[in-house]
């Protein structure tokens, strides 16, 4: 895989001033947005839709767009990233009643303040989350590193 480019959907689901974030099993040094990878022909908002209702089990009311991230991934490849405000976050709020097919994929799901010490990628995502600008009406366009 080698060169090539990766397309990911992402979700910023806030309740109550925190965001949902996740940790995956391979790399838990991180916490990333919960979503995944785009299936050939599959549009951006229905990957995310497939993605959330099968790590989280939870249907998504999927809203604007709100930042496009790319970087480069070491040797396997340049992942883009789209990152979509889903307005529904009270539906996730009890962690534990949060089961999907694929939550095998997920180390770990849990509520981060702004205030918390989180390491949270991308960087520029999480800097803004911490200074409450995450939500806008112009998508912001990242060009990040790992």
């Amino acid at each position: 895989m080698s060169g090539a480019f990766v397309i990911r959907s992402r979700a910023i689901i806030f309740h109550e001033g925190r965001l949902l974030l996740v940790r995956h099993p391979h790399d838990t040094s991180f916490a990333a947005l919960p979503g995944g990878h785009l299936d050939l022909g599959e549009g951006l908002q229905e990957c995310l839709r497939r993605e959330i209702v099968e790590e989280l089990g939870v249907e998504p009311k999927i809203g604007r767009l709100l930042y496009v991230n790319t970087f480069m991934d070491g040797d396997r490849g340049q992942p883009v990233e789209f990152f979509f405000e889903v307005s529904n976050g009270a539906d996730y709020k009890d962690l534990e009643k949060l089961s999907g097919t694929h939550d095998h994929e997920i180390a770990e799901i849990f509520w981060a303040s702004p205030t918390d010490d989180v390491r949270i990628l991308p960087q520029e995502l999480a800097e803004d989350f911490r200074v409450g600008r995450v939500l806008s009406d112009t998508p912001r366009f990242i060009m990040g590193s790992r």
